[in-house]
């Protein structure tokens, strides 16, 4: 295999670990960045829709209830412009 040195900023570099964390902990194994690159390059070409993201958030029921309240809050102070 042909292999490229590529240069990325250490937030590109940070944010790419993040994502090979995130998927060595999903898949259970290790996973080097070269995997994690191709990983978004397949979501890309696929042309990942937010749809496919529907069930891959863990959250707890204080967060839930967390986020209501501040829905809630946030309808309640909201107006209609006066015209």
């Amino acid at each position: 295999m042909e292999v490229k040195t590529i240069k990325v900023s250490k937030e590109t570099y940070g944010r790419l670990c993040a994502i090979a964390g995130k998927l060595q902990a999903e898949l259970k194994r290790p996973v080097s960045l070269e995997e994690a690159m191709r990983y978004l390059v397949d979501l890309r070409e696929k042309g990942l829709k937010i749809s496919d993201l529907a069930g891959s958030w863990d959250i707890t029921e204080e967060e839930i209830a967390e986020i209501k309240a501040s829905l809630a809050e946030a309808w309640r102070k909201w107006r209609l412009p006066k015209l």
